[in-house]
C-alpha cells in the first residue's frame, strides 16, 4: 500500500489517479500507523509553507516524517519541507536534508509556470528518463544546489529540482502532471528497493 501524506496541502486527485494507472492502491491518511505500515510513502504538497508545517506539527506528522524508513518522495511543497527553513514564511521545516528554500529573484516572472527542462539525472529514479525531459512546474521558491542534488533545472539561475538523502526523495516539479515522463518517474519510485 502507498500512503499518500494527508495535511491538507496538495491537490492529491491527480496523483492518486497517476497511481491508479499504473496498477497501484493509495490511501490518503494522516494515521500515524498506516503511514509507517506503508511500502512507500508519498509526501504532496502545494499551498504555504507555513500553514503547511502548522498542519503537520498540529497533527505530530513533523515528528513522525523524519524517522519514516521506507521511500518517501516529497513533491513540489513536499520536497521543499524536507529542508531545514524555507524563506516563504520564513519557517523552520523538517530539517531532513540541510539546505534553506529560497525565492526566486524579481529577475523573472514568479512564479514559475509550466514545463521547464530537467538534467544531471543520477538517481536510480530517472530510470528511462532522457536528459533535458520536460516535466511540469508551480513553483515561487527553491531549493539551491546541495549535495544532496540529483537533478537540476534552470530558471533565472541553476537550482536544484530533485534531490536525495538515504530513504528520502524531492522533485520540485509535479510527476502526475507530467506526462508519460513524469509516470516513470512514479514508476521508477514505486519500485525502489526499501
Amino acid at each position: 500500500m502507498i500512503a499518500i501524506i494527508d495535511y491538507e496541502a496538495g491537490n492529491v486527485k491527480s496523483l492518486q489517479f497517476a497511481l491508479e494507472r499504473l496498477g497501484v492502491k493509495s490511501i490518503l491518511t494522516a494515521d500515524p500507523k498506516i503511514i509507517i505500515n506503508a511500502e512507500k510513502v508519498i509526501f504532496p504538497g502545494q499551498g504555504a509553507a507555513a500553514s503547511a508545517m502548522k498542519k503537520l506539527k498540529d497533527s505530530g506528522l513533523d515528528t513522525l516524517i523524519p524517522k519514516l524508513k521506507q521511500p518517501v518522495l516529497g513533491i513540489c511543497l513536499g520536497m521543499q519541507l524536507l529542508c531545514d527553513f524555507t524563506e516563504e514564511g520564513n519557517v523552520n521545516a523538517l530539517g531532513i536534508i540541510s539546505g534553506k528554500v529560497k525565492r526566486f529573484s524579481d529577475n523573472v516572472k514568479v512564479p514559475q509556470m509550466g514545463w521547464n527542462t530537467i538534467s544531471g539525472l543520477q538517481n536510480p529514479l530517472f530510470n528511462n528518463i532522457k536528459n533535458y525531459e520536460f516535466m511540469y512546474l508551480i513553483h515561487s521558491y527553491f531549493v539551491p544546489l546541495l549535495a544532496e542534488t540529483i537533478a537540476v533545472s534552470q530558471y533565472d539561475l541553476i537550482y536544484s529540482v530533485a534531490v536525495q538523502k538515504n530513504n528520502f526523495y524531492g522533485v520540485q516539479f509535479h510527476p502526475e502532471k507530467s506526462s508519460k515522463a513524469g509516470q516513470q518517474i512514479l514508476h521508477n519510485f514505486l519500485n525502489l528497493s526499501p
